[in-house]
């Protein structure tokens, strides 16, 4: 089911849980939980925890229950209570060396997750900051293939570069963007120890 924007259904469906109605509860699980699991998913790289953690952020809101009906806004308050938990987590893995071991395999096997992350809008930002630190020439090549969506071919008589040279540059711009991605999650870690 995809994500509402309608607010007034999401306020009547956190209406309803307030009033024990388990189906406004299955319709909010239906229209979140998928979502909540890439958002969790994109800074945790742990699809079990991932899950974990959505399901404590849907035990948190039936235990809330009776409060749900004074939520203006549904959407902002269900992703702060995943993002809470997230960085719990994050905070427990900075402080247990056997879970960032864990944490760090989980990013490494998960090459093709950079895509994924490409297309969250939680990540934006941190992947426009991570290519505006490449050179224009790399810039370029990454926007040609990523949002004008060009092949190889076509970026490559539109610069005048051979073929292989730019798969070469996207190739270097992936590890790039991973890199930084990677960094900035062990920053998210030192500072949750600071918490």
């Amino acid at each position: 089911m995809v994500l509402t924007d309608n607010l007034d259904i999401e306020k009547e469906l956190l209406a309803g849980i307030s009033l024990n109605d388990i189906r406004c509860f299955e319709k909010l699980h239906g229209l979140y939980s998928n979502i909540l699991f890439k958002f969790v998913n994109n800074f945790i790289h742990s699809p079990e925890d991932s899950e974990e953690i959505v399901q404590e952020v849907f035990l948190i809101l039936w235990k809330n229950r009776e409060s749900l009906v004074n939520i203006d806004y549904p959407k902002g308050y269900i992703y702060t209570i995943a993002r809470n938990k997230t960085y719990d987590y994050l905070a427990k893995v900075a402080k247990d060396a056997k879970m960032r071991q864990a944490l760090w395999a989980n990013m490494k096997m998960a090459e093709c997750e950079v895509e994924d992350v490409l297309n969250a809008k939680e990540s934006a930002l941190l992947i426009n900051k991570a290519v505006q630190l490449l050179s224009k020439q790399k810039q370029v090549i990454f926007n040609l293939s990523r949002f004008e969506h060009k092949s190889h071919d076509e970026i490559s008589e539109i610069l005048g570069l051979s073929k292989s040279r730019v798969k070469n540059v996207i190739v270097e711009v992936m590890k790039h963007i991973r890199f930084y991605l990677q960094n900035t999650a062990l920053l998210i870690f030192i500072l949750g120890l600071f918490k």
